[in-house]
């Protein structure tokens, strides 16, 4: 009772206490959820919102469809681009007026093959009836709810898909092409110019020589943004720590096999005696055996030399019945095989020719009866007897087998019981090089035995090679001291200390889910995401077959580059413009012939050169080269030009001007599809590129 009265008097202070504590457990969570677990959207196109229920929703039918032929995120942004791709073009609708009515949908329907072309659709003459159709959408609503959910799932697609025909329709007819960009595309095939040229490559100055700063890549950068703008992304390093098998851990497994090999003495708790247990040299039942002991199902199969592992066939081959063989090493097993028993020629290699006919279980190639097949079994069966090398050239060109017809008849490695039984007796009961005409279901085959292999029955006890629960102990207390040490002090030092080694991964970004290395590991570029994780943090990841300890090293925002992001892109443009300025300054004024001894190169011919293909032979694409060229007259040289892979000079040896057409409407209208195929996909890019975007996926999946 004392203890009673005690709590009543405590119970408004427990109270407080507890609702404090529920309290700071709720505001905790709504200002620590930094997650994306309490998001309601996956992100927003021009304001309107992409539902996370329903964009889930459609993650998971996507990932039904393409089972294991896609991975998570992999769907997740093909489901992201179309949801990107139906607001955009939707919103653009709804500006333009752009609609299909539900009064026009049968319009729709009548015009998509799958419908009218449906017998379920046609009157008696074939023709779509709309009588009907409406009368089977009818039936749906009323009988069949979940087919009727169907098809109006079918008719948004259905609607979205022609509205999308109309706008597309729309641009398409906006887009023409004159005449005279006709002519300019004739003239652009046909004009051909020959030159004789002297190039001074780049390669022809170090790039140590070269000098670039900073500020230099960065005035580029500027100058070239649309061309250097980046994503986020994230630079890491981590060390790799594989969970494999100690060399104690092979030992005690190949020790384990060994004391298989020998009897062994036991002791029964039921007759408390000791018992002698037949080891696997001895022992009489060796299925039986071999299931006990072994990792791997016992294959009774008989097997031909070629069929057994490379590196032990022969030894394994040549066993005689009752011997043992090991323990070996075979891949991430140690094992042990005996041989069970031998059978001569118990596989063969066999050749065929198939004639089948009418009603036969194969298809012949062209109406034929039976007996019109027997003889031509047995015309072909005499050519071959008369000449058997032309074996193969016969099978390819008249067998009806189609899965060796191609391979000349052959099938190899055939164990007995496999074909057909009259087919089978022949390649057993004849010896090599025999042929003969039997008949089967199939048809009449005309059969040459091509070889025989001896057969063996081997009995494999197999171990797996695997790390101990000591092993892996200690290989988890060794990551977690690099782990405590790493996130401590210096991450490439301490590495270096214990000779791991350190592997560097840049530019990861939001959404990519394999890190070279350790493969599809999600979760270590969400980690680098995670708007808590700071340069220098270290966190301990498991991964399939171990532990990887990762640094964070470099958080990069998305924007224009800096120069070091953009250096290796800007450096090498950088180093050759300087290189073309060196060149040109040093043969300032000098004739062709000047500047190829000078700097002892070959003067070079190039012929039937255009702008369209703008490419010399032995110098790659030169397209300010060739356009050089030809606005020079016929014998006429060029200044020194600064072109893709070195500094030109050319020479004009002969131009070839196209004659003038009467009319450029061929490739006007050539043109004029070329521009008309690209416009749908460029618009498209082009509302896409205008469009506000907020992409949360990341934060999400």
């Amino acid at each position: 009772m004392a203890i009673l009265e005690k709590i009543r008097s405590r119970s408004l202070i427990l109270i407080l206490v507890i609702g404090l504590a529920l309290f700071s457990f709720v505001i905790s969570g709504v200002f620590s959820n930094s997650s994306g677990t309490g998001k309601t959207t996956v992100g927003e196109v021009n304001g309107e919102s992409i539902s996370r229920q329903e964009f889930a929703y459609k993650v998971e039918n996507a990932s039904r469809r393409y089972g294991a032929n896609a991975t998570t995120v992999q769907v997740v942004n093909q489901v992201w681009n179309q949801e990107v791709r139906n607001i955009v073009l939707e919103q653009e609708f709804e500006d333009l007026g752009i609609n299909i009515e539900k009064d026009q949908i049968l319009e729709v329907v009548k015009a998509n093959p799958a419908f009218a072309s449906d017998p379920t659709f046609q009157n008696e003459a074939g023709v779509f009836d709309e009588g009907k159709f409406i009368e089977f959408i009818a039936d749906l609503q009323a009988n069949n709810p979940a087919g009727y959910q169907q098809w109006q799932l079918q008719e948004d697609a259905l609607i979205n898909a022609s509205k999308e025909q109309s706008y597309f329709n729309l641009i398409k007819a906006g887009v023409g092409t004159t005449l005279k960009e006709g002519e300019l595309a004739y003239h652009l095939e046909s004009d051909k110019v020959d030159v004789k040229y002297v190039r001074v490559p780049y390669t022809s100055i170090a790039d140590s020589t070269i000098n670039v700063s900073d500020s230099e890549i960065n005035a580029y950068v500027k100058e070239h943004k649309n061309e250097f703008d980046q994503e986020a992304s994230r630079d890491i390093r981590y060390v790799y720590f594989e969970e494999k098998a100690s060399d104690e851990d092979i030992n005690e497994a190949k020790a384990s096999l060994a004391k298989l090999l020998k009897n062994s003495v036991v002791y029964n708790e039921t007759t408390k005696n000791n018992d002698t247990v037949a080891g696997f040299k001895t022992t009489t039942n060796i299925q039986d055996f071999v299931s006990r002991n072994s990792d791997i199902k016992n294959d009774t199969t008989y097997l031909a030399k070629k069929d057994l592992p490379i590196a032990f066939a022969d030894t394994l081959y040549n066993l005689p019945v009752g011997e043992v063989y090991g323990p070996y090493k075979d891949g991430d097993f140690f094992k042990i095989t005996r041989m069970v028993a031998k059978k001569k020629g118990g596989s063969v290699k066999a050749s065929h020719i198939l004639i089948s006919y009418d009603g036969s279980q194969a298809q012949p190639s062209e109406p034929r009866t039976k007996e019109e097949a027997e003889a031509k079994a047995k015309s072909l069966l005499a050519q071959v007897k008369s000449n058997p090398d032309d074996f193969a050239t016969l099978a390819r060109e008249n067998s009806e087998d189609p899965g060796s017809a191609s391979r000349g008849g052959t099938y190899d490695d055939i164990p007995e019981g496999q074909m057909v039984p009259a087919f089978n007796d022949y390649i057993f009961d004849n010896e090599i090089g025999s042929i003969g005409l039997v008949e089967t279901d199939f048809g009449f085959h005309i059969i040459k035995v091509e070889d025989k292999y001896d057969v063996v029955q081997l009995a494999t006890v197999a171990r797996e090679i695997e790390p101990s629960e000591r092993t892996t102990s200690d290989l988890y207390t060794e990551t977690t001291k690099f782990e405590m040490a790493a996130a401590e002090g210096d991450f490439q030092a301490i590495a270096k200390e214990s000779n791991y080694s350190v592997r560097p991964v840049n530019k990861i970004q939001a959404l990519d889910e394999n890190v070279p290395g350790v493969g599809n590991q999600r979760s270590i570029v969400q980690w680098a995401f995670n708007a808590e994780t700071e340069v220098g943090d270290v966190k301990r990841f498991n991964t399939p077959s171990g532990y990887a300890i990762v640094q964070l090293t470099g958080i990069r925002k998305a924007g224009l580059a800096t120069a070091k992001d953009a250096s290796a892109q800007v450096l090498p443009i950088l180093r050759k413009q300087k290189k073309a300025a060196i060149i040109m300054k040093e043969n300032a004024g000098k004739s062709l012939d000047e500047f190829a001894k000078t700097n002892n190169v070959n003067v070079t011919a190039g012929s039937g050169l255009t702008m369209k293909t703008p490419t010399i032979a032995g110098a790659g694409r030169e397209p300010k080269v060739v356009g050089t060229a030809m606005a020079l007259s016929n014998g006429e040289t060029s200044g020194l030009i600064e072109g893709e892979n070195g500094v030109f000079m050319v020479s004009v040896t002969k131009k070839e001007i196209a004659p003038s057409l009467e009319n450029y409407t061929t490739y006007a209208n050539t043109q004029k599809s070329l521009n008309r195929n690209r416009a749908s996909l460029a618009a498209y890019n082009a509302l896409k590129n205008a469009a506000e975007i907020e992409d949360e996926r990341a934060d999400i999946y």
